[in-house]
């Protein structure tokens, strides 16, 4: 759905924000999700009274002046933060649009740094050095008791009771909310479940709470749905009820198993759900760009070493632009095609960070957006050779190294067989 200035919105915090949450968002939160999305959260807490729960009715120009940011950045942070579990957003379409926004606090430091995937991300992106410094800012200080004794007053001790039959409720209270981590696609698990013995598991082995375990896992690891039945049968303790410490432990050595050693990095991920594009358009371009927001960059940089795996310096490049950089995947993947292209197969560092620094500081998230670039950068160059030269012989040079979506309109019609069979040949040269 398409946001417009006029529409507008109403926030609803339900939570007390303290400076310690603010801490937690800061420290924790804004490595994955970006400043953008944290001075949002803050923004949208700014618009309530500081006595108040829910705001007046404010427009999204409101937001663009207030932050001085386009629509499109304020959309795409809002997505960050409800992905993350701080936010949920609520539609209403009509003359005038109405959107609700509710505000959730961040989950406790404990809950973070042992999630299986926001502990995961933060790790990435953060690098050893700087996330072994947040873990040792959180863990609690191991005093020996053993030669003290528990001398705490209990209640009724100090106060006296309360008369009889006196009750006082109160609801709707303020009280510190967080939302759970949602995947939108996660593992057949009836299938997983019918794959195991009935005498094996407890009736409540598979709560909600367990569902949403795996299939973190898996996403987490790229675990498929037949190595986890394996690994979840393992889990399984006496009481027929899955561990979930032990279920962690055989994921994180599966995987490392698999990978020789290594932990999950960020060269498996894809494009984030939020930044694809919308299915539907059957053009050429539109499945280029299904195919680049489909692949991991490994996958994708596989392709091109014609079944032999890309070489450690080449990973670790790729990489960084995912870490250091923050490009979203699909980004990454186009942007090693294009300098595959124009630098005669050669992933020079310098070559690709100097582009890639260029998308970052033009806010380039999705695939369509870099393929666009790309065919803008490359026009401007094209230029500038043809007032060189007019021989025929470099400009058709030139136009062979196009990457494959250049000089292409945007259809939105259905393909013909011709360009069917145009798309099938670009396929296959990414996937061998």
């Amino acid at each position: 759905m398409i946001v417009l200035p006029a529409d507008i919105y109403v926030v609803i915090n339900k939570n007390m924000i303290d400076d310690s949450m603010k801490q937690l968002i800061s420290i924790l939160y804004q490595p994955i999700i970006g400043h953008t999305a944290v001075s949002l959260y803050y923004t949208l807490l700014d618009d309530l009274d500081k006595t108040k729960s829910m705001s007046e009715d404010l427009t999204h120009h409101h937001l663009m002046a207030t932050m001085q940011l386009d629509l499109d950045e304020i959309v795409s942070a809002r997505r960050k933060l409800e992905a993350t579990g701080l936010m949920k957003t609520f539609y209403k379409k009509d003359h005038v649009n109405y959107y609700v926004y509710q505000l959730y606090a961040p989950i406790s430091a404990a809950e973070f740094l042992n999630h299986p995937i926001l502990n995961i991300v933060l790790y990435n992106n953060l690098g050893k050095k700087e996330y072994d410094k947040i873990v040792g800012f959180y863990k609690l200080p191991r005093v020996n008791l053993k030669e003290f004794s528990d001398v705490t007053a209990y209640f009724d001790e100090v106060f006296t009771s309360v008369p009889k039959g006196l009750t006082i409720e109160n609801e709707d209270i303020k009280n510190n909310q967080s939302t759970k981590l949602l995947l939108k696609k996660g593992i057949d698990i009836s299938l997983l479940i019918s794959a195991i013995p009935k005498n094996m598991v407890n009736d409540k082995c598979f709560s909600d709470d367990a569902v949403n375990l795996i299939n973190s896992l898996c996403f987490t690891y790229n675990i498929d749905e037949l190595s986890m039945q394996g690994l979840v049968r393992d889990s399984l303790n006496e009481k027929g009820m899955i561990d979930a410490k032990v279920l962690r432990k055989s994921c994180r050595d599966f995987y490392q198993f698999e990978n020789n050693g290594k932990l999950p990095t960020l060269v498996y991920a894809t494009q984030p759900e939020y930044l694809k594009s919308p299915h539907g358009d059957q053009s050429k371009w539109a499945k280029m760009v299904e195919t680049f927001e489909s692949l991991t960059p490994y996958d994708y940089l596989k392709s091109k070493y014609k079944g032999g795996n890309p070489t450690a310096r080449d990973l670790k490049l790729v990489e960084s632009l995912l870490a250091d950089l923050k490009l979203p995947a699909g980004v990454v993947n186009v942007l090693i095609a294009y300098v595959l292209k124009i630098n005669n197969q050669n992933l020079s560092r310098s070559y690709v960070e100097a582009i890639a620094g260029q998308w970052k500081r033009l806010n380039i998230e999705t695939v369509e957006d870099a393929m666009r670039i790309s065919e803008k950068e490359h026009k401007k160059m094209k230029k500038l050779i043809e007032k060189k030269t007019t021989s025929t012989k470099v400009v058709k040079k030139e136009k062979e190294i196009l990457p494959d979506w250049f000089d292409q309109p945007v259809e939105k019609v259905a393909s013909t067989k011709e360009e069917e069979q145009e798309l099938t040949d670009l396929l296959k040269e990414l996937t061998n």
